[in-house]
């Protein structure tokens, strides 16, 4: 979660393609107009360990917009394939997606 964080800081659409799930990875990645992020806060993590196939984590990632800070709030599903962790999809938690 958190390389995926930097990534979008740093507006790596590589990485970012290159860590989601092939079964939902779109086929390109517009960061043009990607937000200037500022902060990643790990709220719950369900799962994801050293002998886990899934996983869960909850965040909220806090962003400049001319009008002040804001911030996005979500649960990502992951998924663990020969060894190697992908971003599979993620929900929204209601009211906090800015």
């Amino acid at each position: 979660m958190r390389s995926r964080f930097e990534a979008f800081r740093d507006a790596d659409a590589g990485w970012l393609l290159a860590s989601w799930h092939p079964s939902t990875r779109p086929r390109r990645l517009d960061l043009r107009d990607n937000p200037r992020w500022r902060g990643l806060q790990i709220l719950d993590v369900v799962d994801g360990g050293e002998t886990d196939d899934t996983g869960i984590v909850e965040f909220r990632a806090t962003y400049l917009t001319p009008d002040g800070v804001e911030f996005l709030q979500e649960r990502s599903r992951f998924v663990r394939e020969d060894g190697r962790w992908y971003y599979l999809d993620a929900v929204s938690t209601p009211g906090t997606d800015h």
